[in-house]
């Protein structure tokens, strides 16, 4: 099975946590967002992975390493395509063609999710949904009375169906994905002034193609601070067997409250940190109260009390209790 994952957008909602780094590789609970990703699409799939195509835009060699290695961490093998430009999802989706052969999944690096269904390969293909308030924002599916998707429709001004997508999907036959993909670009067919994936989908479904649902337990976004901060904390809840920490590495009236996680060589003195909290390595924790906040590496925190918040790397904070969102290498004394 093949894994594609497009993730070329710039992520401008995260700001300033993507000016330095790919949302896609923003970390939540330890690890990259899109490495969380890969582990649990794996997990669902009960299969190995054999190629994971990268669709990225203007990284630096740095990142690509990294995404490299997630891979390699899998046993699968990473390739890395370029999107030059944001035209639609079916078209950053072709611009992995060559990965686009036998089992295909396709996962948008934005958004994790808890699912307990094993995923059914009897269909033509599976779409990962989840049932949400106002579809309005969203693409969606309707389904018919044998339980297959009857219809996509992206962004429905009208309610028609509360099963929006979240961005994850299955196909048996990737080289039909690949045809009906080079069909709406070399047609110019858009939706929205872009070349979109359901498009796609509507026309495969059109043609006889069946295709089911796997409805995820769970849908966590990772498009802004908020939501990447609530995201830290469901991992870190749903995962709590991963993060069992040595409290007596940390004395000094220091009081860790789990589930967090803690990496290596973090120094933490005279402070509570705690419930879902994520501290990347080599930081240190001075006089100060911490909840519900990630924290990246090489950063250091004194004397200060915050709960929902994200600090970059290399950053150094100190004094005034507060919610915040703070990039890499700020400095507040």
């Amino acid at each position: 099975m093949n894994l594609i994952i497009p993730m070329a957008g710039v992520g401008k909602r995260m700001r300033p946590h993507t000016l330095t780094v790919p949302k896609p590789l923003v970390p939540v609970a330890g690890k990259p967002i899109v490495h969380w990703l890969i582990e649990d699409i794996a997990t669902v799939c009960g299969e190995d992975i054999e190629e994971i195509g990268f669709i990225i835009g203007d990284i630096d060699d740095e990142a690509i390493a990294n995404l490299l290695k997630i891979a390699e961490g899998i046993g699968a093998k990473g390739k890395i395509f370029r999107q030059e430009e944001a035209l639609g999802t079916a078209h950053a989706i072709m611009c992995a063609e060559d990965c686009l052969k036998g089992d295909v999944i396709v996962a948008f690096a934005d958004t994790l999710f808890k699912a307990e269904f094993d995923l059914d390969k009897t269909a033509d293909g599976v779409v990962w949904v989840h049932k949400v308030e106002d579809p309005s924002a969203f693409g969606v599916v309707k389904l018919n009375e044998e339980g297959h998707i009857s219809e996509f429709i992206e962004k429905p001004k009208e309610f028609i169906t509360d099963l929006a997508i979240i961005g994850i999907y299955y196909f048996k036959d990737g080289e039909n994905l690949r045809n009906e993909l080079a069909y709406l670009l070399d047609n110019n067919i858009k939706d929205g002034g872009e070349f979109q994936l359901t498009n796609a989908l509507e026309n495969m479904r059109a043609k006889g193609k069946l295709f089911a649902t796997g409805e995820v337990k769970e849908w966590w976004d990772c498009g802004n601070k908020n939501a990447t901060v609530y995201t830290n904390q469901r991992v870190l809840q749903t995962k709590a067997n991963q993060f069992k920490i040595n409290q007596s590495k940390y004395s000094n009236a220091t009081t860790i409250v789990e589930p967090c996680y803690i990496g290596k060589n973090v120094d933490i003195k005279g402070s509570t940190v705690g419930p879902n909290v994520s501290i990347g390595d080599n930081s240190v924790i001075l006089n100060s109260t911490i909840e519900n906040s990630i924290i990246q590496n090489e950063t250091t925190i004194k004397n200060i009390n915050f709960k929902n918040s994200m600090v970059g790397n290399f950053v150094t904070l100190d004094g005034n209790a507060q919610e915040f969102s703070f990039g890499d290498y700020s400095t507040q004394e």
